[in-house]
Parts: structure tokens; C-alpha cells; sequence
């Protein structure tokens, strides 16, 4: 059974986080989700969040918890996207600060690059970890304004053993934070 997931930080601190069923579903550990939102915590507040690939929903009710003004939740299993749901209802999230997507990743930004849509100040892009990450990656990588603001970042979690490209289109890299057998990668658009 996996371990009970919470919230570190914020209104919700505290607060447990129903867990996926199965151990099919990785969730980020607390220790990965605390050095990331202390890394991200001058850019949270206020800001529109992508969790593509959201898996528990942990990583973007943890950035709802530490101000967020919005978080899209994108996975493509109906369970996982039930499991983000009930979460957010436990916690009593307002309907206008959330929403919960049933799509695959690459699935979902093709679909939204056709509409006009406002770009994410931050997105978390955790797949499984022996996934496709270069395409997802590349296609944001070919527009990013489309998808980031002009300082947004792009963060990818992945095994410690697995490398990327220094650049994918015009996104750049410009820190790895590694943490037991994860990694965290992150990438901005627009000047370094």
C-alpha cells in the first residue's frame, strides 16, 4: 500500500490526500514536493500551474495550498482523475481555482494549442518514468509562449539515471536538483 500523501505547506498544511490504489501511480514524495515548492516559492503566489501527468493531484493541490491562483490537473486515467477530484472536494477547493483534465499529456496540449488560451506561469511535467518525456518536452519547446509566460518555467521530474538534452527547442535548461532516485529538471523560456 502506498504511503499516505499530505500537504506540507499553506492553507492546507497538513491536511492528508487520499492516495492512489495501486503502486501503478508514482506519487512525488513529500521530501521531492518540499524542495520544489521551496525552490518555487517566489513564483507561487498568484501563479497559473499545469500538473500534466497529475497522477494524486498532490503536486498541484500542494501549489493551490502555497497560494496558486489556478491549477490545471491533466492525467489520462479516469481513476487518477476521480482520486484529484475527491481531493479537491475534501479540501473544499472553489470550482474557479482547478480543473481537472482526463487526457493524456501530449493529447492534451495539442487539443489547447488550438484554442486561445492564457499561458502557465509554471508547469510540473511527471510522466511515468519510462515514458515518451522528449516529445512532450520538444513540442513545448517549438512555442513557448504558447504555453509559459515570458519567465515561466518548466519543470520535469524523471529517474536520476535518465539524461536530457541541455536545450529542447527554446527552452533551456538552467538546474538539476537530484533527491534519492529522482531528479528534478528545470527549464525557462525567454532569457536566461
Amino acid at each position: 500500500m502506498p504511503a499516505a500523501l499530505r500537504i506540507i505547506a499553506g492553507k492546507y498544511r497538513g491536511r492528508r490526500l487520499k492516495s492512489p490504489p495501486t503502486l501503478q501511480t508514482r506519487p512525488t514524495s513529500d521530501r521531492l514536493r518540499e524542495t520544489l515548492f521551496n525552490i518555487l516559492a517566489p513564483r507561487i503566489e498568484g501563479a497559473r500551474f499545469l500538473d500534466l501527468c497529475a497522477g494524486s493531484g498532490a503536486v498541484g493541490i500542494e501549489a493551490l495550498s502555497r497560494g496558486a491562483a489556478h491549477v490545471t490537473f491533466v492525467d489520462q486515467s479516469r481513476k487518477m482523475c476521480t482520486l484529484i477530484e475527491a481531493n479537491l472536494d475534501a479540501l473544499n477547493v472553489d470550482e474557479g481555482e482547478a480543473d481537472v483534465v482526463g487526457f493524456e499529456g501530449s493529447e492534451f496540449l495539442r487539443k489547447r494549442a488550438k484554442k486561445t488560451a492564457r499561458p502557465f506561469d509554471l508547469i510540473f511535467f511527471d510522466p511515468p518514468y519510462q515514458s515518451d518525456y522528449e516529445g512532450v518536452m520538444n513540442y513545448l519547446g517549438e512555442s513557448p509562449t504558447r504555453w509559459l509566460v515570458e519567465d515561466g518555467v518548466l519543470i520535469v521530474e524523471h529517474h536520476k539515471k535518465r539524461e536530457f538534452a541541455e536545450q529542447c527547442g527554446a527552452l533551456k535548461r538552467n538546474r538539476v536538483v537530484k533527491q534519492g532516485d529522482s531528479c528534478l529538471s528545470f527549464y525557462r523560456a525567454g532569457p536566461q
